[in-house]
């Protein structure tokens, strides 16, 4: 009888100890770097108090970094979540049949599966000032060109534009597997009471999608603060720091200034950011609740 009462606890065991291992105890130790001073070539830690947290807060490059991740934010928010659950809505609506449903799922989703310095590489050829699609294409139709990645106030928004090419699509597929599960019986009814389809989306669709919908925003909100791949393939942060990020100023605070009490610092901020957003989501949707 007590095996029985104890087998689920087994089970879940292994998982328990990997998050705690994996996740935690590197969240918490990394809290506690964050107040020493320490390098990678040095055994030794100088306890600073919250000297590191001052620097970073009062570091000239600290505002442009949470402007850029709150403009990537919301931009992301806006297109990958708002546009990719239009598209998901399309997608499931009557008037797209079976046999194209299925082809424009993996259409959207391909972006997805490509790797993001790949992506990140391929869109420095595009932004090209000199041989780039963008800047050939607006010759084309006589209109002026930009040094698109070389222009401290575009810069940004063109490594904005590039995530929501590719990650729109993982969105929207999501968003496709929670309306799937949309009991038609609801649907049915609607549609006999006289409820076009705007209407059922709005009313009933989303509704009852919205545990997805949920965890599409927090995904994207995370995504938006980590930022880091898309940022170092394409500007590096450039030109000068318009376009840093808080995920490449701490990748350039570890490992290209050895300043780890920094680097920790900055990864506890991003924690913080995400952690209390996501709480945020979390009790405004009243998620969980009927």
């Amino acid at each position: 009888m007590r095996t029985k009462k104890h087998t689920p606890y087994l089970y879940m065991l292994p998982g328990v100890l990997m998050v705690l291992f994996f996740v935690y105890i590197p969240v918490l130790m990394n809290i506690g770097y964050s107040f020493f001073r320490l390098s990678s070539y040095s055994a030794g830690a100088t306890f600073v108090g919250i000297d590191n947290y001052k620097r970073l807060f009062s570091d000239q490059v600290f505002p442009i970094m949470l402007k850029n991740n709150i403009a990537y934010c919301v931009i992301s928010l806006i297109v990958q979540v708002g546009f990719g659950t239009i598209l998901a809505l399309i997608l499931e609506s009557s008037a797209i049949g079976d046999r194209f449903k299925s082809f424009f799922r993996n259409l959207y989703y391909i972006p997805a599966l490509i790797s993001l310095t790949a992506v990140g590489l391929m869109f420095t050829f595009i932004y090209e000032p000199n041989i780039g699609f963008i800047n050939n294409l607006l010759r084309a139709f006589d209109l002026p060109t930009y040094g698109w990645l070389g222009d401290s106030k575009l810069a940004i928004y063109c490594v904005i534009a590039m995530s929501q090419w590719q990650f729109t699509g993982y969105i929207t597929l999501l968003m496709v597997v929670a309306f799937q599960n949309v009991p038609q019986d609801y649907l049915e009814a609607a549609a006999i009471d006289g409820a076009g389809p705007i209407r059922r989306a709005i009313s009933i669709m989303i509704p009852q999608a919205k545990e997805q919908l949920l965890v599409c925003t927090i995904i994207t909100v995370i995504g938006a603060f980590k930022l880091y791949t898309e940022v170092y393939a394409t500007t590096g942060g450039g030109p000068g720091n318009s376009s840093q990020v808080m995920g490449l100023f701490l990748y350039q605070q570890a490992f290209l200034h050895d300043d780890l009490g920094m680097a920790a610092v900055t990864g506890v901020f991003i924690f913080i950011i995400t952690v209390t957003l996501s709480i945020i989501q979390i009790r405004v949707t009243k998620s969980g609740q009927d």
